[in-house]
């Protein structure tokens, strides 16, 4: 695989480390990518998302959901069975695993639920109200809130 060198736009750019970061992540990340267990990310919402992992064979305790340094990690370990089972056929698989969803700012997961199988996470986008746009009234030149006043007062 090629190896990027992006330290020139480390230079070049100010206030943009995130952005650079994640082409960093992006671009060493293996080709193999994992592809256990199956999942879909629905957008349910303009600004909310859901997660749906599919999870066969794993209880609710058997699986974790944390969020760690704006990434969203799901793991899930099988108990140890007492009993040795004889299988004619192993189709569902239970192993062990731990997927990883980098979240953007401002996100944050508001739930998760284990129904028929399937874990179902969702996600939703709380802008802060100092990012939200706002209208600016604008002035007009020469003519104050005093101006105004006085001229209702005397018609």
């Amino acid at each position: 695989m090629r190896s990027f060198d992006l330290a020139p736009f480390y230079r070049s750019t100010v206030g943009f480390d995130q952005i650079a970061d994640l082409m960093d992540r992006v671009l060493t990340q293996d080709v193999g990518q994992q592809t256990y267990p199956p999942y879909n990310i629905e957008k349910t919402d303009e600004d909310s998302w859901r997660i749906s992992i599919a999870v066969a064979g794993f209880s609710g305790d058997d699986l974790s959901v944390e969020v760690k340094d704006k990434a969203l990690v799901v793991s899930a370990r099988k108990a140890d069975e007492g009993s040795q089972r004889s299988y004619l056929h192993r189709g569902i698989a239970t192993r062990a695993f731990e997927r990883r969803f980098h979240l953007a700012d401002h996100v944050r997961v508001t739930g998760a639920s284990h129904v028929d199988g399937m874990l179902h996470i969702d996600l939703e986008r709380e802008i802060p109200e100092a990012l939200k746009p706002r209208r600016i009234a604008i002035a007009k030149q020469g003519v104050t809130e005093k101006d105004v006043v006085d001229a209702k007062a005397v018609n």
